[in-house]
């Protein structure tokens, strides 16, 4: 060990490396990262501009809407890439394609480059779409892998930033170009890219140091995240009520980005008490510096005789027979093909398909009820702002009733389903004002439902390859979509649709797209959506049983047994950096 005495400047310097090094600023970083990895939710922004200059109609435009969504969704080569390479890789990898996608596409919008074929657009967006699975791998893993003992309040942060990174790019793209729609494209191509390139290096895994008051550093956060959601639904409601000048619009970018950058505040506080509390202990000396510590990694119980057991059985058998216990590290191929993995497939199947389904036809139902424009506009907002708070909910009281009363997080996404059948119904059987109410259960219900089977994914199978399983987990949203929306929903609406044509004595061929007026033409399909969503919480309830007296122990007792002290902090976020 080789310790340096500083003081005055060199002080200063060694604290801000200090905090540059430390776990709290990776934290932050991921925040930032997470918070532009949403550019999927603004397609709905500038897809108008794509069809208007490159001439597509209707359906073409519904097909990169897939194409955006296939490559949103299916992130399981950002999974494996996390398995056999570093972090800052899995970024570089992210930040690459998503400038590509984009930037291509924002080409051909301008008229850069020549027309191009349908086909190549798809692949533009999908590219460009999937480029968010790398960020989510890159800092949201890291960062659970970080923090282990907290993993529910990490994730539900991180998500929560990722629902809002729509709100936030929106209000910087009219402060810096002004309401331009093409300009929005470039935005979306190089301020992903480049926070990934930024904190590159920054975002890492690192020692586990349990803290006391690391619930009190998240609860922070999560009042910081509250109000920069709530400021930017207020603002942009203000934005559709009344006209913004240049001036408004730079203001109200400036307010969001000083909200989204205030937890680093909250985490130099954090590690100047870190740094105090070390030199109390060194005897006033500035800085303590390891000299190649050995890699820290996550304590593997009964390994021995796990490797002894596999040595003499075959693969086989390993698989499907000689499982770890639950919360140990499964292999990705026990993980995938066990009875709890299949459970949590359908349950998030029904569950999240479903409320897909509901949140991609709101604006249609609101129209089919006669509501005006500008009040589907507001239901549209209602959805985005409570899947932000079901987000955060889900992480931090799921987290906080695991630890107090063992509450199984398991149990959390039955409850969650069974309030998704409610929202659900209220559309089936409308009555005046229902949406408002359904907007509300439908997108809290959305944006809980994925940071609970993020978790509950890291808690049962552990975190050893949890980038590639976190990433099989969400294959089952756009399955789920695709059967229940696209299968389900679309054709029985069409159905109604062409009913009503029928009564006015029309054929399809004399109207230009099928729309229907009325209650009947949304309430077989979400009568539907309700019973699959209830399967899926009964599904869910199985898993409950089967998972009860795992939630009853300590299921973070192994990372319990890391070091505590500050030492240990300052001596693992300087590993590479030798001072005599």
């Amino acid at each position: 060990m080789v310790e340096t005495q500083g003081g005055g400047g060199d002080g200063g310097v060694q604290f801000v490396l200090h905090v540059l090094r430390g776990r709290w600023f990776s934290l932050f970083a991921s925040f930032l990262i997470m918070s532009g990895a949403g550019a999927t939710y603004l397609f709905g922004v500038y897809s108008q501009e794509i069809k208007n200059t490159l001439g597509y109609d209707q359906t073409t435009l519904v097909l990169l809407g897939f194409f955006k969504d296939l490559g949103a969704n299916v992130g399981v080569l950002s999974g494996l890439i996390a398995e056999v390479s570093p972090t800052w890789f899995v970024l570089l990898v992210g930040a690459a394609m998503n400038f590509t996608g984009y930037f291509m596409i924002w080409l051909s919008v301008i008229g850069k480059i020549s027309k191009p074929k349908v086909w190549q657009m798809c692949i533009y967006i999908c590219l460009g779409a999937n480029s968010q699975n790398f960020a989510n791998t890159g800092a949201l893993v890291t960062s659970v892998r970080n923090f282990p003992e907290s993993r529910g309040n990490m994730i539900g942060l991180l998500k929560g930033f990722t629902g809002l990174s729509g709100a936030i790019m929106t209000q910087l793209y009219l402060a810096v170009y002004g309401n331009d729609a093409q300009s929005l494209i470039l935005l979306i191509a190089w301020m992903p890219a480049a926070l990934s390139l930024i904190f590159v290096y920054t975002i890492r895994q690192m020692k586990v140091v349990r803290q006391p008051n690391q619930q009190t550093v998240f609860f922070h956060c999560l009042l910081i995240s509250i109000v920069l959601a709530l400021f930017l639904m207020v603002t942009t409601l203000l934005e559709k009520a009344i006209s913004f000048s240049h001036a408004a619009y730079v203001v109200a970018a400036t307010v969001s980005c000083a909200l989204l950058f205030s937890p680093l505040l909250v985490f130099i506080r954090e590690e100047l008490a870190i740094w105090r509390q070390m030199k109390q202990n060194n005897g006033g000396v500035a800085n303590t510096i390891v000299e190649n510590p050995p890699p820290t990694e996550i304590p593997q119980p009964q390994k021995d005789q796990v490797n002894s057991k596999t040595s003499t059985s075959s693969c086989f058998s390993k698989i499907f027979f000689e499982k770890p216990a639950r919360g140990e590290d499964y292999t990705i191929l026990q993980a995938l093909l066990s009875t709890d993995m299949l459970i949590l497939f359908v349950a998030t199947l029904c569950g999240l398909g479903s409320s897909l389904t509901a949140v991609d036809n709101m604006g249609q139902i609101g129209g089919s009820l006669g509501y005006p424009k500008t009040t589907v506009k507001s239901f549209l907002s209602l959805l985005s702002i409570w899947n932000f708070f079901g987000r955060i909910f889900s992480g931090f009281v799921s987290e906080s009733l695991l630890v107090r009363y063992k509450f199984p997080r398991t149990l959390m996404m039955t409850l969650v389903l069974l309030l998704s059948c409610i929202g659900l119904l209220l559309i089936a059987f409308p009555f005046p004002g229902s949406l408002y109410v359904a907007s509300i259960i439908i997108g809290f219900s959305f944006g809980a439902q994925l940071p609970l089977l993020f978790t509950i994914i890291s808690e049962l199978f552990g975190l050893k390859y949890y980038s590639t399983l976190f990433n099989c987990g969400q294959l089952a949203s756009p399955l789920g979509s695709y059967i229940l929306n696209v299968k389900v929903t679309g054709p029985l609406c069409d159905r109604e649709a062409l009913k009503d044509l029928e009564k006015k004595g029309l054929t399809r061929a004399s109207v230009k797209e099928l729309t229907c007026i009325g209650n009947q033409c949304y309430q077989l399909p979400f009568i539907i959506l309700a019973c699959v969503t209830f399967f899926g919480a009964m599904a869910s309830l199985i898993l409950v049983a089967r998972t009860r007296q795992f939630y009853k122990g300590d299921i973070y007792k192994k990372f319990k047994e890391q070091p505590n002290t500050p030492d240990t902090e300052m001596a693992s976020s300087n590993t590479t950096n030798k001072t005599i």
